[in-house]
């Protein structure tokens, strides 16, 4: 599979970190940020590349050659083969695209040439294959989602709606945001205009390709950032130099605090019903934080009965979790992954909805939710952590054999959070 890196961007917001540069040229942890996106890609037996650049271009071509060369920097070979696309004048993403599909004969990965990730891509492409979409984004959540693209989806990945940052967003979101990671199918040149030149892949490739169903969102907590800001940079060097770049990759063994949600993420209010009472308690997003900035996933595991109640439809819920990641968001912290239990099993009541009256194995403290995460996020039970407020949460970390803090009012997520970090 041939991988395509767009290196021609001006890098404007981040001068001041390295003006004389191109902006993929820009070091982290002593190599520039292209050479490790070639690294990561080399060591998956991704080697068939096309650079596209523009900007101090022969910075590029000199350093890299057509990737038969040694890296000056680490003594080896770079091991992979490169093809240049220069860009004489701007053509926006989607055009130099137009302009190379000849090269492009088969489904292909689309990367920007500015970003830190370390993730494992033959999962990103399995999902594309048996998913059957002409395009999948890569999606994540991260601490800035009221500046970011945001993806909403349906419940199988298929993306219903983007929302840049210039378009109108409901009050609140889930924090899924594209990080600019791309599996492409050739057939989106049928649908690029050949008589328009400069084409933006977002706005006129992609966004009519969602309103036919035609692109998916494969969601991940591995690691991309983009270090398009200075601030940036620096968060993106420290993590580096701390090893939560690479921690992050799903082929490696993750750490994870499965969080219990009334009571230790928002105010406990017994049933909640209304999204008006949905509240998050004190320094809750100090805590996750936290948990962001470490080796570990921060993932909900929590009972909602109140769907099998009938006191909240599934999208009436969804609007509160919503409302807990836009919340959560807004401090600059986020949730990886949200499981709950929407069963109960009395039966016999008024008003509720018999299908979901039944005894399961999600319902805490069955260990059902934490088996699912485990399978997807490769978790590594010994090293987690549950987190709760209850005696629910002590046995459902006693029946997964999983490590536990108990809170009380005087003990908080953020005390449990920090004793553990």
């Amino acid at each position: 599979m041939k991988t395509v890196i767009m290196a021609g961007g001006k890098g404007t917001r981040i001068q001041s970190i390295a003006s004389d540069i191109p902006k993929p040229m820009i070091k982290i942890g002593g190599i520039p940020v292209l050479e490790r996106e070639i690294e990561c890609l080399r060591s998956q037996g991704f080697t068939d590349i096309i650079l596209t650049v523009g900007h101090l271009s022969n910075i590029i071509i000199d350093y890299f050659g057509d990737g038969s060369k040694i890296s000056p920097i680490t003594g080896k070979e770079f091991g992979v083969n490169i093809k240049y696309f220069i860009e004489d004048h701007p053509l926006g993403n989607a055009g130099a695209l137009f302009q190379m599909k000849s090269e492009l004969k088969d489904d292909f990965l689309l990367l920007n040439a500015d970003a830190i990730f370390d993730i494992d891509f033959k999962k990103f492409v399995n999902f594309h294959k048996s998913h059957g979409g002409l395009v999948t984004l890569f999606t994540h959540p991260n601490s800035h989602p009221y500046d970011s693209c945001i993806v909403v989806t349906d419940s199988k990945g298929k993306i219903n709606k983007l929302l840049t940052t210039s378009d109108e967003r409901p009050e609140f979101y889930k924090n899924r945001v594209n990080a600019g990671l791309h599996v492409i199918s050739p057939k989106i040149f049928d649908y690029i205009n050949p008589n328009v030149e400069k084409v933006d892949l977002d706005r006129q490739v992609i966004s009519p390709l969602v309103s036919m169903g035609e692109v998916f969102a494969y969601d991940s907590p591995e690691y991309v950032k983009d270090m398009g800001t200075p601030d940036r940079y620096k968060l993106i060097e420290d993590e580096f130099k701390r090893g939560i770049v690479s921690s992050k990759n799903l082929k490696n063994k993750q750490k994870a605090f499965f969080i219990d949600r009334d009571g230790t993420i928002n105010e406990y209010v017994g049933f909640l019903k209304k999204i008006d009472d949905f509240k998050l308690l004190p320094n809750v997003s100090s805590a996750i934080k936290l948990i962001n900035s470490s080796n570990y996933l921060a993932i909900v595991i929590t009972n909602q009965p109140v769907v099998a109640r009938g006191d909240v439809t599934f999208e009436q819920l969804e609007q509160i979790h919503n409302k807990m990641e836009t919340l959560l968001g807004k401090d600059g912290a986020y949730l990886d992954a949200i499981y709950y239990c929407p069963h109960h099993p009395d039966s016999g009541f008024e008003g509720e909805v018999k299908e979901l009256k039944i005894k399961c194995r999600c319902r805490k403290p069955d260990t059902l939710l934490i088996e699912q995460a485990c399978e997807k996020y490769n978790i590594d039970l010994n090293e987690s952590y549950v987190i709760g407020d209850t005696d629910v949460d002590r046995k459902l970390a006693e029946n997964a054999n999983i490590k536990y803090k108990i809170l009380t009012k005087n003990y908080t997520l953020y005390d449990a959070v920090k004793e553990v970090l």
